[in-house]
């Protein structure tokens, strides 16, 4: 049950006056505990809450550093992602700083290859993107396809190429076995920098 943390706190200060007194009895001093247990739990809640917030407005984790009490914008952001609930079944704070630390070094990884294969990667989209008889299905594929191409950055054209290979079928074989070839080469160039901490020769 949600907390009304404004109404617990004054009957909590009385406690710990009475503590202080040494005229708290036994039960006075469980039902505050258990209550700071559970406003403690209610306001664990708002701080990611806040952050994320803060990040939406555009606020920097360099501007946020000094609001949460710590030294640097990485400290910052280890914070957050220590304090925000997993989605991916991390169940600690560090298990999930060391899951985004590992998800990072795969796409540091990926975009370092995609941009040591720029050309093949950038002749292959044109060769797909060019495709007129994929059928009205493969059409948007294609079109994003088309558009990431005129994006500097060659890792934007993994996605839409690997999205295109289903509808590639029999009729263009060869270049279904390239998109399938780079779409294997990348998710393991993911896997050995996930696992070693560092993109793989």
């Amino acid at each position: 049950m949600d907390v009304d943390p404004l109404a617990a706190v004054r009957p909590l200060l009385v406690s710990v006056l009475a503590a202080r007194d040494g005229t708290a009895e036994q039960g006075e001093l469980l039902a505050a505990l258990s209550a700071l247990r559970s406003l403690r739990e209610e306001l664990s809640g708002w701080e990611p809450e806040l952050i994320t917030a803060a990040r939406a407005a555009g606020v920097s984790w360099t501007a946020l550093a000094p609001a949460l009490g710590v030294a640097s914008r990485q400290a910052a952001e280890r914070r957050y992602l220590r304090l925000q609930p997993s989605s991916t079944g991390e169940r600690t704070g560090e298990a999930r700083v060391d899951a985004q630390r590992a998800r990072r070094a795969g796409d540091r990884a990926v975009a370092d290859w995609a941009r040591e294969h720029t050309a093949a990667l950038r002749a292959l989209a044109g060769q797909v993107s060019a495709l007129e008889d994929l059928g009205t299905a493969a059409q948007k594929r294609v079109t994003q396809l088309s558009e990431a191409l005129g994006d500097d950055d060659p890792a934007a054209l993994l996605r839409p190429l690997a999205a295109t290979h289903p509808h590639l079928g029999d009729q263009h074989r060869h270049l279904a076995h390239q998109v399938g070839a780079i779409t294997e080469r990348t998710d393991q160039v993911r896997r050995d920098a996930t696992h070693r901490g560092h993109p793989p020769k």
